[in-house]
């Protein structure tokens, strides 16, 4: 397996742990009967990781699909695993970013890992060059 492909699962990750600590601390409210209850996230840092959390699901088909693409494509693995570890990199900074009320920054960040699969997904056509 490739530095990329761990990305993958990496990225996987940072999505479960986005939310995961949240509901472990608010257990004594936290009703695991009706996980999405919204009122379960009418505090404001629970309703961040909770919107955190589906963005990083929004995210993860198109960082999957262009990695997997561009290593189908045989594009330079190189460029491929340094570019997923730092999607992966901006992915966190987003996360901490959201749960932190920096709007400004996250947008940045999102824009900037947005970029980031775009030119995974191009890399294939590199092989011409």
């Amino acid at each position: 397996m490739t530095i990329a492909d761990y990305c993958i699962f990496a990225s996987l990750l940072v999505v479960l742990l986005t939310i995961a600590p949240v509901k472990w601390l608010g257990i004594r409210s936290f009703d695991n009967a009706r996980p999405r209850d919204p009122h379960f996230y009418d505090d404001p840092l629970r309703a961040r990781a909770w919107c955190a959390h589906q963005n990083g699901i929004e995210s993860f088909p198109f960082f999957a699909v262009a990695v997997l693409l561009a290593e189908f494509r045989e594009s330079p693995q190189n460029l491929i695993d340094e570019l997923a570890l730092l999607f992966v990199l901006v992915r966190i900074a987003y996360v901490l970013t959201y749960l932190g009320d920096r709007p400004t920054l996250r947008s940045i960040l999102w824009v900037t890992g947005f970029t980031i699969n775009v030119a995974i997904f191009f890399l294939p056509l590199l092989q011409g060059v």
